[in-house]
């Protein structure tokens, strides 16, 4: 394991040296971390658990200042698009394929065969066009027909009589009611709308069969047991990304109200799940921006870190059913008919395979399909998670399929190239995706490249599908340990760099302040200094 240098300079006696853990946390959320949220948004929830907190919630969150109801300026489809257009320009539909999203044309412009939908329908309190009907964490658009399938039905398991559009289900779940169940990939952000719904509006008089097959009257719990279990399921299965918290922001810069199911991934064990005896603290509990990289929220962990015990975070997390994750096709080799032989679809995620279908014949290729480059210098362990299927491989998968590491040394620009040696699969004549969790602590201390790389020849030509993938790591100790006076030996401050002071408040250099002690971040490095 590549371990980062860490500079010591003995300048302060030990006692200096260790300054109070507690105290460095308690001013963590100051940091650039949580710029999203206003400060102080959440400190009522301290020290609250399970309905008590529930209420608290309900106080921060239940006044919005929503939108008007529509198309046109400052209405919903106005609002759409900022909180639900993706970079190419098309509306994010939750509720179809990808490959059916609708262009968007101007703000304020309703999308070409598009409704807007409600997660909680309006029947659901009597009608009434209140806020909840125009809150806009509860609205997203929609492709009319899936709209008109789904009708009032509450969200659940759809088990029988699948009658959506091959990406959200409408059927019966096993109490033989009708219920809508949302494509994996998007099933924690629908349960974490729903969970911020029912804690909005837990005052609300719920009306009608659809309502009260997951809801019932009164601020606690207001989601039935078997509701809330089941999307507290959803939710741990598909943790907020980059997606999601861009929407919760771009929201909250509208109505001025978060979901803080969002920024908090586990908030909802405290309310309804395991925690519910334990005391929430907003301080120091999981938050979404710290482990999800990406722009809108993402960005990895806090800003120094000063927590000297490792912290785990999602350093890449992709559902390749939803997107392309990022990734790259490399072509080597190939002699069959096809382009490409790694293609992503929202049924599959990405699939590599060289055979051809219409003939049913064996061709030799080999192809790479790259990650973005992890940035792992903050380290000291990571692992690979993905969800594959493999078939057609007759026992020999290990011989043509590899997962390939391209590592660079920030520090003296050594390149290693390498196959994971615990790289493993299933084998078997059905399409069941199995998880597998590979270790890249090796990696650790680089900026590193993971790659999928597929070989067939006219023996073998298997099919390798891969459906999601997750990079975790621990971050490096780097903790406020050394302080010096001397920092021109490791700061290039010609380069950018961040300033501290030691109550967690982001200065702006030059450093001007005399006999102070300052934090100061560039790249991995995180030093304490003493300005004289």
């Amino acid at each position: 394991m590549r371990q980062n240098n860490i500079i010591t300079i003995n300048y302060m006696r030990k006692k200096l040296l260790r300054l109070s853990l507690a105290f460095l946390v308690s001013v963590m959320p100051a940091l650039p971390m949580l710029a999203q949220i206003p400060e102080g948004y959440y400190s009522s929830l301290k020290g609250k658990k399970g309905a008590e907190l529930k209420t608290a919630i309900h106080d921060i969150i239940k006044k919005a200042n929503v939108l008007s109801y529509g198309s046109g300026n400052r209405k919903t489809w106005w609002g759409f698009w900022s909180t639900d257009r993706d970079e190419r320009g098309y509306f994010i539909d939750r509720y179809s394929s990808e490959s059916e999203w609708e262009k968007s044309t101007s703000q304020g412009a309703a999308g070409a065969g598009m409704n807007i939908e409600h997660s909680f329908p309006k029947s659901w309190w009597g009608g009434t066009t209140v806020q909840a009907y125009k809150d806009l964490y509860n609205l997203m658009p929609c492709k009319k027909e899936i709209n008109t399938t789904k009708n009032n039905f509450p969200m659940g398991k759809v088990v029988s009589g699948d009658k959506g559009n091959g990406w959200t289900k409408v059927g019966k779940g096993d109490d033989n009611n009708m219920y809508w169940e949302p494509a994996d990939p998007w099933k924690g952000d629908f349960a974490r709308g729903y969970m911020y719904m029912a804690t909005a509006y837990q005052d609300y008089n719920w009306e009608g069969k659809q309502a009260l097959q997951i809801l019932q009257q009164g601020a606690y719990p207001t989601l039935q047991k078997w509701a809330y279990t089941l999307y507290i399921q959803w939710a741990k299965a598909d943790r907020p990304n980059a997606i999601e918290i861009k929407r919760n922001n771009d929201v909250a810069k509208i109505q001025g109200n978060r979901n803080p199911y969002v920024d908090f991934p586990n908030l909802m064990e405290y309310v309804w799940g395991d925690s519910t005896n334990i005391a929430f603290n907003p301080e120091t509990t999981v938050k979404s921006s710290s482990y999800v990289n990406g722009d809108g929220g993402g960005g990895g962990s806090i800003d120094p870190d000063p927590n000297p015990d490792a912290t785990k975070v999602n350093i890449y997390q992709a559902t390749f059913t939803a997107n392309d994750g990022g990734c790259k096709e490399s072509i080597v080799s190939n002699s069959s008919p096809y382009d490409n032989i790694w293609t992503r679809g929202a049924k599959y995620g990405w699939k590599a395979t060289a055979y051809n279908s219409s003939n049913k014949s064996n061709h030799a290729a080999e192809a790479t399909l790259s990650l973005p480059e992890m940035d792992l210098t903050g380290y000291d362990d990571a692992k690979l998670t993905i969800s594959q299927a493999v078939n057609f491989a007759k026992g020999n998968a290990l011989k043509y399929l590899k997962i390939v590491v391209r590592s660079v040394d920030p520090e003296d620009g050594t390149v290693e190239i390498s196959p994971l040696s615990d790289f493993k699969v299933i084998e078997s004549s059905s399409w069941t995706y199995y998880d597998f969790t590979f270790d890249l602590s090796h990696y650790c201390g680089t900026k590193s490249t993971i790659s999928f790389r597929y070989k067939s020849d006219k023996d073998i030509c298997c099919t390798w599908e891969i459906k999601k993938a997750t990079i975790t790591g621990k971050k490096t100790a780097t903790g406020i340990k050394e302080t010096t006076t001397e920092p021109k030996d490791f700061i290039d401050f010609s380069k950018p760099y961040d300033v501290y002071s030691i109550d967690g408040r982001k200065l702006t250099p030059p450093l001007t302040n005399v006999n102070s002690i300052v934090i100061i971040r560039q790249n991995s490095k995180v030093i304490k200094m003493r300005i004289r």
